[in-house]
């Protein structure tokens, strides 16, 4: 068997070893949870086991912006544990991304845990409203998830244009270049026809956004996030 055939096997095998595990950790930590297994060779269809409904998503769907960071880190991606953040329906999760490598170190995919805390958060705040305790006012980042790429490209640019209070169009070259440069941190153009997508929601040509991906990558190398979001 090739060392590439053997490597799949093994990274199919550990997919398969995962998948029980996602239906009974939901079943151990109840309604409020939800557990997501990424194959990341598959990176528009990325769910192959979930359980629980937190964030919305079923089994092909693509994975979140969190996931492409990984996907765009490669083997320096690390676990990221009990981080909160929030969905665009505005519920509030606390969540762990724990990356799968394969015997070689690379990683291939992600177990994810999430949990509902919007009713904990609540009440958290109701008793220290009664107890006189102030709280944090620093807002959870918001993370897009979603079941097609598309829909996840375009919240994270609906994000970008909500932070510069701009049109497209308003950006100069700099601006532009600085755009690329984040998304290409956020692992945005590891997907198919992401390009053509960020083309098509700037106005420009398919040909101009690879010439902007191309010299924003030449400027710096890889890209970091800039909003330094969880990986």
């Amino acid at each position: 068997m090739a060392a590439g055939q053997a490597l799949d096997s093994e990274r199919d095998a550990i997919i398969a070893a995962l998948t029980p595990v996602v239906d009974g950790l939901v079943a151990t930590f109840g309604p409020l949870c939800e557990v997501v297994l990424h194959d990341y060779r598959r990176p528009e269809e990325s769910v192959v086991a979930v359980a629980g409904s937190v964030t919305g998503r079923s089994v092909g769907g693509v994975m979140s912006e969190i996931g492409m960071r990984i996907v765009a880190r490669g083997a320096e991606a690390d676990d990221d544990l009990n981080y909160v953040t929030r969905t665009r329906t505005g519920k509030l999760v606390k969540a762990s991304t724990m990356v799968l490598r394969d015997s070689t170190g690379e990683v291939f995919g992600a177990l994810c845990v999430n949990l509902d805390v919007t009713a904990v958060n609540e009440a958290h705040a109701l008793l220290g409203a009664l107890a006189g305790i102030g709280r944090d006012s620093a807002e959870a980042p918001v993370t897009a998830f979603g079941n097609d790429i598309d829909s996840v490209v375009d919240a994270i640019l609906d994000a970008h244009q909500l932070r510069q209070n701009r049109g497209w169009a308003e950006l100069d070259r700099d601006q532009r270049l600085e755009l690329f440069r984040g998304l290409d941190g956020r692992g945005v153009f590891a997907v198919r026809r992401a390009v053509e997508q960020v083309a098509a929601r700037l106005g420009i040509s398919r040909a101009s956004a690879y010439s902007y991906l191309a010299q924003a990558r030449a400027t710096t190398g890889p890209a970091s996030d800039p909003d330094g979001g969880p990986a």
